[in-house]
């Protein structure tokens, strides 16, 4: 019988159950849906264990089971993002890794892009490569940028690069090697070889292969995420085997599948393979839950805000998709600035992500400034008001201690929190230093985050040619709805939704992204003097490896789809914009590819379908038309995805009346508002109590569930649409300086 942990039927396996699980820096967070009962849902959400993430998982697990009266017997599909792989090349806390490559290339690694990303700083830090100079070699071999064959492998050179490595204590399940040839995305033979070889001398050691990691163009990206890539290998496949193992010891034959940074889910045996596949899929599924809530409620274009316990992420869904990058950079210097930190080549979602979340540390800075964060207090020891030995003031502090949080209801009473203990860490750290009292240093950590977050999403916006304001923000996360409505009143947004279950609103992205591999290959040429003949037939072999890795991962191959890209750019540029294939250059190409002999009149459609798409994508990104100047192609790209899995957004039961009803508070608590400079008594509504056939609550107003709260500030009104969506529609105005800064 074959293993359904790694995506392949078994003789039997249960239908009805399905879980997606997101490990955070602070929770862990868990939806279960029953497919016999579309909408139903169950939440988990429990603090994370950093030190064995499975015992969260299962902890979780097991609560939400026992609230819906089932077993672990009965899953059938756990569907799991991670931010293991972040985290450790953050912490740079994965295998001792040892980098191969051709004679002469050993330091473009260090030497990158010869960029200075701040060419002011005369004392400029740059990323650190994951292999030390030390752990760099060089084999004797040259490849042409076409792929022939220029100087011969010289094999005698890579024995005496294992004979160094084993020197350096390489083999078995010591140390891990990157091999990284120039030009061997064109011509993977000579990596082969080396690879071969070294496993010959060094028996069990992890290798990473350069054309199979990153197989395009651009010798620094291609090598750093190759590093990377097996850098985390051996962490990764230790952790996917402790989750294998917490499923079978609770007797489930569920399916396990990885959520990948590019939207789309794998299976274990190529979460193994290509571990930084998975550096960003937390937050990949927290942009596609928004995009999944905004087609299911007719709100194509939104904002996605996911606020955690340790960072805040946005991203601009248009047209009812969340966009792809394959720029995308790690253990960034500063935060801000492109090119400090290690590039990845590895498509992902594209959002920005800040570190301010509930458990951010707030200081006073040397100038008498409050800062927040990128630090966290995580989940050990948390902030000051868990109670769990923590003594720096959070986010989470400051929410408490302005009436946003009920300490006696946090995780629905299941945590109860410590007032005091976060009143004695923000005097102590943030009023002492800056004169404020209390609850003023609690609101300057308040705002002082929302600052940063509006930022930060006003930027991702406005570098893609968007405007913030335009769109509804849609705010989930255990700490998103408490922030949403400031950070939509300073980008000028007059509509939040706030989705039922959003404390653990991004597991919803899990449950709706298909089974997906990007693929790519790099061929450099003008698009008036391409050969579409040798486009089409890259297209034809990257179909048929995306329908060989789906089939073997137990999808239909007859239901296998995919999405063709090429990234383009004007002669003379360095950088290229990705763009969709349109459907009638697709169909030339694949006509092209079957019968040769038509090779004029597919290419005429290619080049001009493709010219027409490269025009219009331009103008989208840059509001103006490209300059006369020849368009020229870098890379071509194919996502091979399986279908759409069957999923209902969670919905809340109960029921509804005909006739308008007035909500009913279940209490009243004083809360800190700007507008009148103090704390008022504020009522406090049951999420659970409330329905789409009652009246607009007008604000002030705080909404609790279980996994957070919902802040609607005065002036404001929230009521429930029929997704069960909380829905905020703040005035017409931006925030005035008065409502910026505590009275």
């Amino acid at each position: 019988m074959a293993n359904p942990r790694n995506g392949t039927s078994a003789s039997v396996r249960p239908t009805r159950w399905r879980v997606g699980i997101d490990i955070g820096g602070t929770f862990t967070d868990l939806l279960l849906t029953d497919d016999e009962n579309p909408g139903g849902a169950w939440f988990g959400k429990v603090l994370t264990t950093p030190d064995d993430p499975a015992r969260g998982v299962a902890a979780a697990l097991t609560e939400a089971l026992e609230r819906a009266g089932a077993a672990t017997r009965d899953l059938a599909t756990v569907i799991h993002g991670t931010t293991l792989v972040t985290n450790a090349l953050i912490e740079r806390k994965g295998d001792r890794t040892a980098l191969v490559t051709t004679r002469g290339f050993r330091d473009a690694v260090e030497i990158a892009r010869e960029h200075r990303y701040d060419m002011y700083d005369l004392h400029l830090d740059l990323p650190r490569p994951l292999a030390p100079r030390h752990l760099r070699f060089e084999v004797d071999e040259r490849l042409r940028a076409d792929g022939t064959i220029y100087a011969p492998l010289d094999l005698a050179s890579v024995d005496a690069v294992a004979d160094a490595l084993h020197g350096a204590g390489f083999g078995g399940e010591t140390g891990a090697v990157a091999v990284c040839l120039l030009h061997a995305y064109r011509n993977p033979a000579h990596e082969r070889a080396v690879a071969d070889r070294i496993r010959e001398r060094l028996s069990g050691v992890r290798l990473s292969l350069s054309h199979e990691v990153a197989g395009e163009i651009r010798e620094y990206e291609r090598a750093t995420t190759t590093l990377a890539n097996v850098y985390v290998q051996r962490l990764m496949e230790g952790y996917l085997g402790r989750i294998e193992a917490t499923l079978t010891e609770a007797g489930s034959p569920a399916r396990l599948l990885l959520m990948l940074s590019g939207g789309g889910t794998a299976t274990v045996d190529t979460a193994r393979r290509f571990p930084i596949r998975l550096v960003e899929s937390g937050p990949a599924a927290g942009a596609l839950a928004a995009a999944a809530h905004g087609a299911a409620t007719g709100r194509p274009n939104l904002l996605s805000f996911d606020m955690g316990g340790t960072t805040a992420k946005a991203c601009l869904v248009t047209g009812g998709i969340p966009p792809v990058t394959t720029e995308f950079e790690v253990d960034r210097v500063y935060r801000f600035k492109a090119g400090s930190g290690l590039p990845v080549r590895v498509p992902s979602i594209d959002l920005i992500e800040i570190g301010a979340g509930g458990g951010s540390i707030a200081r006073v800075d040397r100038f008498g400034l409050v800062k927040v964060g990128p630090d966290s207090a995580g989940a050990d020891p948390g902030p000051a008001c868990y109670g769990l030995g923590g003594t720096m003031p959070t986010v989470t502090d400051a929410d408490l201690v302005l009436g946003y949080l009920d300490a006696s209801h946090f995780l629905g009473g299941a945590m109860a929190l410590d007032l005091d203990a976060a009143r004695r860490a923000i005097a102590t750290h943030v009023g002492t230093p800056t004169g404020l009292d209390v609850t003023g240093g609690a609101w300057a950590i308040h705002q002082v985050v929302n600052e940063a977050m509006a930022a930060a999403a006003r930027m991702h916006a406005v570098e893609r040619g968007k405007d913030a304001a335009a769109v509804p923000l849609f705010a989930f996360g255990g700490a998103g709805p408490v922030h949403a409505a400031g950070v939509a009143r300073l980008l000028g947004s007059r509509e939040i939704v706030v989705p039922y279950g959003a404390g653990v609103g991004s597991t919803i992205g899990f449950l709706a992204a298909p089974v997906s591999f990007d693929f790519v290959r790099s061929y450099y040429a003008r698009l008036d003097a391409t050969s579409w003949a040798t486009v089409a037939t890259l297209l034809a072999e990257m179909e048929a490896e995306g329908r060989d890795l789906l089939t073997a991962s137990g999808i239909d191959p007859a239901t296998v789809a995919f999405d063709h890209r090429a990234e383009l750019r004007l002669v003379g540029q360095a950088h290229q914009v990705t763009v969709d294939l349109p459907p009638d250059a697709v169909e030339a190409l694949h006509a092209l590819a079957a019968r040769p002999s038509d090779g004029a009149v597919a290419a005429t459609v290619a080049h001009d379908a493709i010219a027409r798409a490269f025009a219009s994508t331009y103008r989208t990104l840059y509001r103006r038309d490209a300059p006369p100047v020849a368009v020229e192609a870098v890379n071509w790209r194919v996502v091979a995805r399986g279908p759409v899995p069957a999923f209902a957004l969670p919905r809340p039961t109960g029921t509804h009346s005909d006739a308008p009803r007035l909500a009913v508070a279940k209490g009243h608590r004083p809360a800190w508002w700007p507008e009148v400079g103090h704390h008022v008594p504020t009522a406090v509504y049951d999420r659970a109590a409330l329905a789409p056939d009652m009246a607009p609550i007008a604000g002030p107003a705080i909404v609790e569930e279980r996994e957070s709260t919902t802040v609607v500030p005065p002036g404001a009104t929230v009521e429930v649409e029929a997704s069960g969506a909380l829905v905020i529609r703040l005035p017409g105005r931006r925030a005035s300086l008065a409502q910026r800064t505590p009275v």
